[in-house]
Protein backbone atom coordinates (compact mmCIF):
# COMPACT_ATOMS: atom_id res chain seq x y z
CA UNK A 1 0.00 0.00 0.00
CA UNK A 2 1.20 3.59 -0.73
CA UNK A 3 0.32 6.79 1.10
CA UNK A 4 -2.18 7.94 -1.50
CA UNK A 5 -4.18 4.71 -0.32
CA UNK A 6 -4.83 5.93 3.15
CA UNK A 7 -7.82 8.66 3.98
CA UNK A 8 -8.06 10.52 6.98
CA UNK A 9 -11.32 12.76 7.63
CA UNK A 10 -12.65 15.17 10.33
CA UNK A 11 -16.21 13.82 10.41
CA UNK A 12 -18.03 17.20 11.72
CA UNK A 13 -16.23 19.26 8.79
CA UNK A 14 -18.01 16.67 6.29
CA UNK A 15 -21.18 17.92 4.89
CA UNK A 16 -24.47 17.26 5.53
CA UNK A 17 -26.41 14.67 3.57
CA UNK A 18 -30.24 15.20 2.89
CA UNK A 19 -31.96 13.00 5.63
CA UNK A 20 -35.12 13.60 7.61
CA UNK A 21 -32.13 13.99 10.87
CA UNK A 22 -30.25 17.15 11.98
CA UNK A 23 -27.34 15.67 10.80
CA UNK A 24 -25.96 12.79 8.66
CA UNK A 25 -22.19 12.29 7.61
CA UNK A 26 -21.18 9.84 4.59
CA UNK A 27 -18.26 8.70 6.25
CA UNK A 28 -18.15 6.21 3.67
CA UNK A 29 -18.03 8.46 0.46
CA UNK A 30 -15.68 10.84 1.97
CA UNK A 31 -12.60 8.19 2.53
CA UNK A 32 -13.73 6.25 -0.70
CA UNK A 33 -14.81 3.19 0.62
CA UNK A 34 -15.91 0.67 -1.33
CA UNK A 35 -17.09 -2.24 0.46
CA UNK A 36 -19.26 -1.16 3.24
CA UNK A 37 -21.19 1.74 4.23
CA UNK A 38 -20.30 4.15 7.35
CA UNK A 39 -23.05 6.95 8.19
CA UNK A 40 -22.96 9.28 11.38
CA UNK A 41 -26.11 10.19 12.45
CA UNK A 42 -27.32 13.31 14.86
CA UNK A 43 -31.00 12.84 15.52
CA UNK A 44 -33.16 14.46 17.57
CA UNK A 45 -35.89 13.01 19.64
CA UNK A 46 -38.93 11.79 17.23
CA UNK A 47 -36.73 12.12 14.08
CA UNK A 48 -36.08 8.96 11.91
CA UNK A 49 -33.03 7.87 10.54
CA UNK A 50 -33.04 7.40 7.94
CA UNK A 51 -35.80 7.37 5.77
CA UNK A 52 -38.64 5.79 7.70
CA UNK A 53 -39.76 2.45 7.24
CA UNK A 54 -37.94 0.13 4.82
CA UNK A 55 -35.26 -3.31 4.35
CA UNK A 56 -32.49 -3.86 2.40
CA UNK A 57 -32.58 -6.85 0.29
CA UNK A 58 -29.31 -7.70 0.19
CA UNK A 59 -27.37 -5.55 3.03
CA UNK A 60 -26.58 -6.11 6.18
CA UNK A 61 -26.53 -3.08 8.58
CA UNK A 62 -25.21 -2.86 12.37
CA UNK A 63 -26.29 0.14 14.47
CA UNK A 64 -23.87 1.90 17.18
CA UNK A 65 -25.44 3.95 19.76
CA UNK A 66 -22.92 6.91 20.43
CA UNK A 67 -25.07 8.86 22.69
CA UNK A 68 -28.76 9.23 23.66
CA UNK A 69 -31.38 6.23 22.68
CA UNK A 70 -32.61 4.81 19.58
CA UNK A 71 -36.31 2.67 19.19
CA UNK A 72 -35.55 0.26 16.27
CA UNK A 73 -39.30 -1.04 15.10
CA UNK A 74 -39.48 -4.49 13.54
CA UNK A 75 -42.03 -6.50 12.86
CA UNK A 76 -41.05 -9.27 15.92
CA UNK A 77 -41.10 -6.08 18.25
CA UNK A 78 -39.67 -2.76 19.06
CA UNK A 79 -36.05 -2.49 20.53
CA UNK A 80 -34.79 0.44 22.93
CA UNK A 81 -31.06 1.03 22.00
CA UNK A 82 -29.07 3.38 24.71
CA UNK A 83 -25.77 4.69 24.70
CA UNK A 84 -22.88 1.84 24.16
CA UNK A 85 -25.09 -0.48 22.73
CA UNK A 86 -25.31 -1.70 19.18
CA UNK A 87 -28.35 -3.18 17.06
CA UNK A 88 -28.00 -5.50 14.34
CA UNK A 89 -30.12 -5.46 11.17
CA UNK A 90 -29.87 -8.78 9.03
CA UNK A 91 -30.58 -8.02 5.43
CA UNK A 92 -34.28 -8.17 3.91
CA UNK A 93 -35.66 -7.33 7.63
CA UNK A 94 -38.22 -4.70 7.66
CA UNK A 95 -37.56 -1.81 10.64
CA UNK A 96 -37.91 1.83 11.18
CA UNK A 97 -35.43 3.58 13.80
CA UNK A 98 -36.54 6.94 15.14
CA UNK A 99 -34.65 8.71 18.20
CA UNK A 100 -36.22 8.91 21.21
CA UNK A 101 -34.28 10.33 24.03
CA UNK A 102 -34.45 13.91 25.72
CA UNK A 103 -31.66 14.80 23.43
CA UNK A 104 -30.13 13.88 20.63
CA UNK A 105 -28.99 10.73 19.76
CA UNK A 106 -25.85 10.29 18.01
CA UNK A 107 -25.54 7.15 15.82
CA UNK A 108 -23.33 5.06 13.63
CA UNK A 109 -24.63 3.09 11.12
CA UNK A 110 -22.31 0.57 9.22
CA UNK A 111 -23.67 -2.02 6.52
CA UNK A 112 -22.35 -3.97 3.33
CA UNK A 113 -22.25 -4.94 1.52
CA UNK A 114 -22.01 -1.33 -0.23
CA UNK A 115 -23.00 -2.14 -3.43
CA UNK A 116 -26.20 -3.65 -2.42
CA UNK A 117 -27.23 -0.83 -0.06
CA UNK A 118 -30.58 -0.16 -1.69
CA UNK A 119 -33.26 0.20 0.56
CA UNK A 120 -37.07 -0.31 -0.06
CA UNK A 121 -39.15 2.05 1.57
CA UNK A 122 -42.12 0.75 2.74
CA UNK A 123 -44.63 2.83 4.18
CA UNK A 124 -48.21 3.84 3.13
CA UNK A 125 -48.61 7.02 1.30
CA UNK A 126 -50.90 9.93 2.14
CA UNK A 127 -52.63 10.18 -0.95
CA UNK A 128 -53.59 6.70 -2.16
CA UNK A 129 -53.40 5.27 1.03
CA UNK A 130 -51.71 1.97 -0.46
CA UNK A 131 -48.58 0.90 1.45
CA UNK A 132 -46.05 1.41 -1.40
CA UNK A 133 -42.31 1.77 -1.62
CA UNK A 134 -40.83 5.10 -2.43
CA UNK A 135 -39.24 6.57 -5.66
CA UNK A 136 -36.92 9.76 -4.96
CA UNK A 137 -34.50 12.13 -7.32
CA UNK A 138 -31.86 14.51 -6.28
CA UNK A 139 -32.76 18.80 -6.24
CA UNK A 140 -30.59 21.73 -6.16
CA UNK A 141 -27.58 19.52 -7.16
CA UNK A 142 -28.03 16.64 -4.87
CA UNK A 143 -28.57 18.82 -2.04
CA UNK A 144 -32.26 18.11 -1.77
CA UNK A 145 -33.86 14.73 -2.23
CA UNK A 146 -37.76 14.55 -2.80
CA UNK A 147 -39.32 10.79 -2.07
CA UNK A 148 -42.95 10.15 -4.25
CA UNK A 149 -45.22 7.37 -3.70
CA UNK A 150 -44.04 4.41 -6.52
CA UNK A 151 -47.89 3.75 -7.51
CA UNK A 152 -49.37 7.30 -7.74
CA UNK A 153 -46.08 9.29 -7.72
CA UNK A 154 -47.58 11.93 -4.78
CA UNK A 155 -44.33 13.92 -2.81
CA UNK A 156 -44.67 12.03 0.64
CA UNK A 157 -40.97 13.65 2.23
CA UNK A 158 -38.83 16.13 0.96
CA UNK A 159 -35.22 16.61 3.13
CA UNK A 160 -32.60 18.48 3.00
CA UNK A 161 -28.48 18.66 4.22
CA UNK A 162 -28.70 19.48 7.60
CA UNK A 163 -32.13 20.80 10.20
CA UNK A 164 -35.17 21.04 8.58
Amino acid sequence: MTDSEFRKVAVEDLPDAPNPTRHKKEVDEAVGATEFGFNVYVADPGQQLPWGEHRHPNHEELLYVVEGTIRVETPDGDYDVGTGEAFFVPPNAKQRTVSTGEGPARVIAVGAPKADDGAVIEERCPECGDETDRDYEERDGGDAYVLYCADCGAEVRRMVAGPE
